[in-house]
């Protein structure tokens, strides 16, 4: 699972974060079956390419995409977003290795045509690609205080639960793409 500090677990004790409890969630589908955690906090999709080659020596069977997060608040152009993350799926496609993209919203601060030209770049890049895709990572999570840590931006165990159930029907898709 390629994604920066919602992957990494920010703020969560070991075991707790969101590939630990995928992996968790998975035992009873998919015995055996590992989520490498490699998140980074704070990565933005540029992080996310630059060490595309590192996370993908360990010879994934599946890739999970959860990047850009970080490019959303910091407003980086949508237009870097797209390229960033076409790199790393053109990359996953050469390898043969089947993804899963998980998209991000733009943040409402930096007004409504930023928004609409990020939460663009997801689906479009899933379409283009015929990738597995799960519109919004943090669905069901943000903006929800009891299921954020105190920073209101990653979710606490509670909302790491929300994610992976929602999430779960999704990975089971790509996993079956690999058997």
């Amino acid at each position: 699972m390629l994604g920066d500090s919602l992957t990494s677990g920010h703020g969560l004790i070991k075991g707790e974060s969101l590939p630990d409890k995928l992996q968790e969630a998975l035992q009873k589908d998919a015995p055996g079956a590992q989520v490498l955690n490699a998140g980074v906090s704070g990565d933005t999709t540029a992080g996310g390419k630059s060490r595309l080659a590192w996370s993908l020596s360990a010879k994934p069977d599946a890739l999970i995409v959860a990047l850009g997060a970080n490019d959303g608040l910091r407003g980086l152009a949508p237009e870097q977003t797209y390229a960033n993350l076409n790199a790393i799926l053109e990359a996953a496609k050469k390898a043969e290795i089947p993804v899963l993209l998980a998209g991000m919203r733009g943040p409402p601060n930096f007004g409504p045509e930023y928004g609409a030209a990020f939460n663009a770049v997801f689906p479009r890049l899933a379409k283009e690609h015929g990738t597995g895709f799960y519109p919004f990572l943090l669905d069901g999570v943000a903006a929800i205080p009891d299921l954020n840590q105190d920073d209101g931006i990653h979710p606490n165990p509670k909302g790491v639960a929300v994610i992976v159930k929602n999430l779960l029907p999704h990975v089971r898709d790509l996993i079956a793409q690999v058997n």
